[in-house]
């Protein structure tokens, strides 16, 4: 431990520690921009300068390190002019067009320029980095005239998910984070999950916004308009509204839906639970009948087109169970349309999802039939956020509200699929009874839980030793990918997430660094411990009677027609 002075206020810190760092744990608030918890440091913007006794130069206290005795400034003469001046090269290269920016208000540039107190006009003539913007992805929206070349965007996109759809380009005044080629951003190996949208600071990566689509929906008289709720939602969209990160606010989203004018509000819990017994029942069919071992899950849309792009030779590998959104579009556009009375094109199916990659999934061909889409529109957290504001609700003060029937009843297993390690678990708890015949004395399998990078875990079902792997962020799951492609992969079942944490940690959710994820994920298994009455998936009543009205088994006829998909090589993708 050492000992070292910021604005005379003294802190013990461990040597290493940065001084940005330092002055954090003592309440001290430095400016940062290219600076991000869950990244390595970069020091490229320089915003957040401070002055060191017996330093010549101001230094980047994000890469300094702390010694013993050192003595700090962070708001000294010095520093501001430099602060100000680096803010107003940054805003040179930078469109000023906050009022109709979609990051307006959560914009890391724009409560910068607020916390210095910039209100004159910049001296610096303005020359944004291009007018361009690629609206070509159906889940991002670029945008480089508002880069600020911070770089955070394609650390994560190569390092967290190995995906390296961005690159740098230049040097200096003219850098820019762009595309190879500057292709159209659908045009690369972009999986579509929105983690860079996450990482930026700024409006340069964004969501694309499909809430003109729902609106119009929603005041078509000649439309029934069907939202289904994802899991994770219920932990997420409180936060985007203001209050605490890791709040459950399942009864107020269901009551503004439907002040929103959303007709029926449906559960995707329910067909979580139904991918469970799709999924469950395949895995049981391939360990008893020599099929294609580990079985990989496929819920997570960015993972699959992950292995379309890039293992399509392992392909064999991923479970042909559709998605639970792409499980409950079927339903709704099929079995619930004829419910109804309705004609499929008569069902507007609205999508509530904290997954930009969802976006892009509602477009797969596979995902529909006869001419027509399964998912009409996905939604996001952030863009559903919007919704509310934009109808004056007061989120905060809603009643409590009800799911609507018949699909109203999920189980926990459902719940925590929000979560990594999530479905694993859910399909542990199932086909451990399945098999064996008996019921689980405790049904909480914790040592597949938790936020290590990737996790291993052996359950013994009967005799048999079940070996399972859990893993989130693509980077990870390319080291498993080889693991499965050289034969080394010793597992039954391999859970891929995308997205860090799980779809607690999606790109459509509210801003957030790892910390808020774990609140996110704690939520999520309260949830489903507190406030579920059926915790396995196939002791939900729902889905008994659901198969039962089908006339099928699970993995049979109509529900193999309705709930499997097929997936396509995608390696000729530039990456």
């Amino acid at each position: 431990m050492i000992k070292v002075t910021i604005d005379g206020i003294v802190a013990e810190v461990e040597s290493g520690t940065t001084i940005l760092k330092a002055a954090q744990q003592i309440g001290i608030k430095i400016p940062t921009l290219c600076y991000h918890p869950d990244q390595e440091v970069k020091a490229n913007c320089r915003i957040c300068v401070v002055e060191v006794e017996g330093q010549r130069l101001l230094v980047p206290s994000c890469a300094f390190p702390c010694t013993d005795g050192m003595v700090v400034h962070t708001n000294t003469p010095r520093v501001r002019r430099a602060r100000t001046n680096i803010l107003e090269l940054i805003l040179a290269r930078h469109t000023q067009d906050c009022l109709h920016c979609h990051r307006s208000g959560t914009c890391e540039l724009q409560q910068i320029a607020a916390d210095l107190n910039f209100t004159r006009k910049p001296r610096y003539i303005q020359s944004p980095r291009s007018e361009f913007r690629d609206f070509s992805s159906p889940s991002v929206v670029r945008d480089p005239s508002k880069c600020i070349a911070c770089g955070r965007c394609a650390w994560v996109c190569t390092n967290f998910q190995s995906v390296n759809a961005l690159t740098k380009e230049n040097r200096g005044f003219e850098t820019v984070y762009t595309t190879e080629f500057n292709r159209p951003l659908a045009e690369t190996a972009c999986v579509n999950c929105g983690q860079c949208i996450q990482a930026c600071p700024t409006g340069a990566l964004t969501i694309k916004d499909d809430t003109a689509k729902a609106w119009k929906a929603i005041f078509d008289p000649n439309l029934t308009v069907v939202a289904q709720v994802a899991p994770a939602v219920r932990v997420n969209i409180a936060e985007a509204l203001g209050e605490p990160v890791g709040t459950i606010s399942t009864g107020r989203l269901i009551t503004a839906l439907r002040m929103l004018g959303v007709d029926a509000v449906f559960d995707t819990d329910f067909t979580a639970d139904l991918t469970i017994m799709e999924e469950g029942t395949e895995l049981i069919n391939r360990i008893q009948n020599g099929g294609t071992l580990p079985l990989i899950t496929s819920c997570s849309p960015a993972w699959v087109k992950f292995c379309e792009t890039w293992y399509p030779d392992q392909l064999d590998h991923l479970s042909t169970a559709k998605s639970p959104q792409g499980m409950f579009g079927a339903i709704i556009k099929t079995y619930y349309a004829e419910k109804l009375g309705k004609k499929p094109q008569e069902i507007y199916s609205l999508s509530i999802m904290p997954c930009t990659a969802k976006k892009y999934e509602a477009t797969r061909p596979e995902l529909g039939r006869d001419g027509y889409q399964d998912i009409d529109c996905v939604i996001t957290v952030q863009e559903l956020a919007r919704m509310i504001r934009e109808a004056n609700i007061d989120f905060g003060r809603l009643p409590e509200g009800e799911f609507d029937l018949p699909f109203g009843l999920g189980s926990g297993a459902g719940i925590i699929f929000g979560a990594t390690g999530g479905v694993t678990e859910a399909a542990l708890r199932t086909v451990y009874e399945i098999l064996t015949g008996h019921e689980l004395k405790n049904i909480n399998f914790t040592a597949v839980r938790g936020f290590k990078d990737t996790r291993e875990a052996t359950v013994n079902i009967g005799k048999l030793p079940v070996k399972v792997c859990i893993t989130s962020g693509l980077a990870n799951a390319r080291k498993i990918m080889e693991m499965v492609k050289a034969g080394t992969a010793d597992y039954h079942f391999i859970e891929i997430m995308a997205c860090p944490g799980g779809c607690v940690g999606g790109g459509g959710n509210a801003y957030r660094n790892w910390k808020k994820v774990e609140e996110r994920n704690k939520a999520t298994y309260l949830v489903d411990a507190k406030q579920c009455p059926v915790r396995q998936s196939h002791k939900n009543p729902a889905i008994s009677e659901f198969y039962k009205e089908l006339g099928v088994a699970p993995g049979e006829g109509i529900a193999h027609e309705l709930f499997h998909t097929k997936y396509t090589d995608r390696s000729s993708l530039p990456k």
